[in-house]
């Protein structure tokens, strides 16, 4: 039996799929290559935005298309919130919801005795568990993802997660660092802490800042990145971390939605501009060189020129390094859907733009910083077309190498160069 993944959307997804990939080829399946049948296929989906639920639903007719006589399987958001959707008119096989992820071989099974659909979607939630889907042992070349929590508590207005994924809820802390190891042993340099709302973990007395912290003691761990985090969950001994430990990284991505702060009241964000910028300061104190990035929601329900003209000056401000940029979504069963004064298509357009060029601005001056300085790097692909290894820096300067030899996997110490 050959199996092949699909996936969309976050470093969830993902790692939950190499998860599985290792499940599966345990059991004795092995990968399909891209341009040959497969006996199973899973696609991993998302429901993050409206595009994400049509990306999701293109995906799975193109499975299903290129794999007519496949068992189709198909999990993870879009399938928790469209279940029936996926069941009648996408033609799955087998739909998982988020969570029974770890009986995908016993539906497997069970499909191949009775060939009858299986609907295994657990609408309660909020009461789900941490689901334990094994250790992985597929990811890139360098860099290994580790899942430590799953699920979200924040239920910001314009937001599914909390209803498609469940509560928060943290893997143990000992599951977690025995995955570090076993990664590191499979000669991993990068592991990249990944989850729902990661800044929430809590394991017994075990804080998210105390798993960091166990983490960077393992040895030959060359650099621990976080994915995403609430400012509003940095603490004090995070921050000494950030200045102390030369593996942690020196790039945080800080969900901001919006700079202003009757956005952010509508949006059930719970924190000010205020107390934003004083995180942003803090982290800046310990790490002049830290990479912030962040997320921006353009177009929020009743947002006005002055509203928006906030959230522009409040992120020069900040002197983000990189923005990522969204229009706003409305997804059905959020209170945002039901908000009155949406605001315009093309008046989102043209705040898009406005704010994607000042990210290219923010990005350039970032880049300056470090121009022509040394740099130490994680060297991760080849592009033979270009002969050229690629790598990033602890704050994800991207740098080109050239070498006769193959260097992927190694730190080398080279010299920035602005693009």
């Amino acid at each position: 039996m050959n199996v092949k993944f699909y996936w969309l959307g976050c470093k969830v997804n993902h790692y939950e799929c190499s998860a599985l990939k290792s499940l599966f080829l345990s059991l004795g399946y092995k990968e399909a290559k891209s341009d040959e049948q497969s006996d199973v296929c899973v696609v991993n989906t998302c429901s993050v935005t409206a595009t994400a639920d049509q990306k999701s639903r293109q995906l799975i007719r193109r499975v299903r298309k290129e794999s007519p006589h496949s068992i189709l399987v198909v999990m993870g958001c879009f399938s928790q919130n469209h279940s029936q959707q996926v069941a009648d008119w996408l033609g799955a096989d087998i739909i998982i919801g988020t969570s029974n992820r770890s009986k995908i071989i016993d539906y497997i099974n069970c499909f191949k005795q009775n060939h009858k659909q299986i609907i295994s979607v657990n609408p309660s939630t909020r009461f789900f568990c941490y689901e334990e889907l094994g250790t992985t042992s597929c990811s890139e070349n360098v860099r290994a993802y580790l899942k430590i929590q799953d699920g979200c508590d924040n239920f910001c207005s314009y937001c599914l997660i909390p209803f498609v994924r469940g509560k928060s809820r943290s893997r143990s802390l000992n599951a977690i660092v025995d995955e570090a190891q076993f990664l590191i042993n499979c000669g991993y340099k990068e592991l990249v802490i990944t989850g729902i709302d990661v800044g929430s973990y809590r394991d017994g007395e075990y804080s998210f800042s105390d798993l960091i912290e166990k983490l960077l003691d393992i040895p030959n761990l060359f650099r621990l990145r976080i994915s995403s985090i609430e400012a509003s969950q940095i603490d004090d001994k995070f921050l000494f971390l950030l200045q102390t430990r030369k593996n942690l990284a020196h790039h945080l991505h800080l969900s901001l939605q919006s700079g202003s702060d009757s956005v952010l009241k509508r949006m059930n964000r719970h924190y000010t501009c205020k107390e934003f910028y004083r995180v942003i300061e803090n982290i800046r104190n310990v790490a002049p060189d830290c990479a912030i990035t962040t997320d921006i929601i353009v177009g929020y329900p009743q947002e006005s020129d002055e509203e928006f003209e906030e959230t522009y000056h409040f992120i020069q401000r900040c002197q983000f390094s990189r923005l990522h940029v969204f229009p706003f979504s409305a997804r059905e069963g959020t209170k945002a859907a039901r908000e009155i004064g949406q605001v315009d298509a093309k008046l989102k357009k043209e705040r898009v733009n406005r704010l994607i060029s000042l990210s290219d601005e923010l990005w350039k001056q970032y880049t300056s910083l470090f121009d022509g300085k040394p740099v130490e790097v994680l060297v991760e692909s080849y592009d033979k077309k270009s002969r050229t290894y690629f790598g990033h820096t602890s704050n994800y300067l991207e740098v080109n190498l050239k070498s006769s030899s193959n260097i992927i996997g190694q730190v080398i110490n080279s010299t920035f160069k602005k693009v």
